[in-house]
């Protein structure tokens, strides 16, 4: 089975990041996290990107779907 056609589980990481109690983090340990969710928020917003120009460049050659 494709990795692509799996089902996709139910709860994403984002979701289980955000129930994580943050008392046991130190402040650098903290801005760490800070700084690694930023990179994920920045790659996530690029793949958005890609993933829209994609869906235009589709749209402008076989037409939209409604």
């Amino acid at each position: 089975m494709e990795e692509d056609d799996r089902p996709r589980l139910k709860g994403d990481s984002a979701s289980k990041l955000a129930a994580e109690d943050l008392a046991p983090y130190s402040q650098d340990e903290l801005d760490v996290r800070i700084a690694l969710l930023e990179a994920e928020i920045a790659r996530v917003k690029s793949h958005r990107l890609k993933a829209a120009a994609h869906r235009d460049a589709a749209e402008a050659l076989f037409g939209r779907k409604d």
